[in-house]
């Protein structure tokens, strides 16, 4: 079995797993007392969005781990100047999928902030949503000596608006399920679907203009304000 067949069958599986876990958490909770239960999976939940953290936490590690090599390879005497001169696209895709990731990970906290109870699907879009972040630095890297290539813009960019995707998913989710919340507060999808429209018209001009490079994701500082004046609208 290929790798790719392997990741569609165990994405594929994610969300049976999850269901067999609740399941099996009913099951417990049959013979645990109200409090406890409710205890137990806020334990659970903790435990899983520790996972998500740290895990996060090092993805963004790893995209600082080319220019390691870069620095060791430097020889005495070399100028650093010019050596950060030769590798101004490695830096610039270090710092704009730092902070694409860190972008992601507070929204992801924003989304997940009232949530005190597992659900299959949360925790399904959530594992893959993580799936992508960890996949991400490998794009960045190939941004770096083969940018110019479309299939290069298509898995960096790309897996951004998939994330983005699975965050607005994860919001919808999160709002229509009032039983996994501690409060009558609704996590806003907006900022999510925004920032996934956002990157589709991104990698379009990305794909369009190959000249523009990959200047057309800065089309995310414009979110916010595309965010709110799309509630004021609303509020009109």
């Amino acid at each position: 079995m290929s790798l790719l067949a392997l990741s569609i069958t165990w994405l594929g599986f994610t969300p049976n797993l999850v269901t067999s876990l609740s399941v099996v958490g009913q099951h417990e909770r049959h013979e645990s007392s109200p409090t406890a239960e409710t205890s137990r999976r806020g334990r659970d939940l903790g435990r899983v969005l520790t996972f998500v953290d740290a895990v996060v936490a090092i993805a963004m590690t790893l995209l600082v781990l080319p220019l390691v090599d870069v620095a060791s390879a430097l020889q005495d005497g070399d100028p650093v100047t010019q050596l950060l001169r030769d590798h101004t696209a490695q830096l610039g895709g270090f710092a704009l999928s730092f902070g694409i990731i860190a972008r992601f990970w507070f929204a992801q906290h924003r989304v997940l902030r009232n949530v005190v109870v597992q659900d299959p699907v949360v925790t399904g879009l959530l594992l893959m949503w993580l799936m992508l972040v960890v996949f991400l630095p490998f794009p960045t890297a190939l941004a770096a000596t083969a940018g110019s290539q479309p299939a290069t813009k298509v898995l960096y960019i790309g897996t951004m608006l998939l994330a983005s995707t699975l965050l607005a998913l994860m919001s919808m989710r999160v709002g229509s399920t009032p039983a996994i919340r501690d409060s009558a507060h609704r996590p806003d999808p907006t900022p999510s679907w925004t920032t996934t429209a956002m990157l589709a018209l991104a990698l379009l001009l990305s794909l369009l203009v190959p000249a523009a490079g990959y200047y057309p994701v800065l089309l995310l500082l414009l979110s916010a304000p595309l965010d709110r004046a799309w509630h004021r609208l609303r509020r009109s």
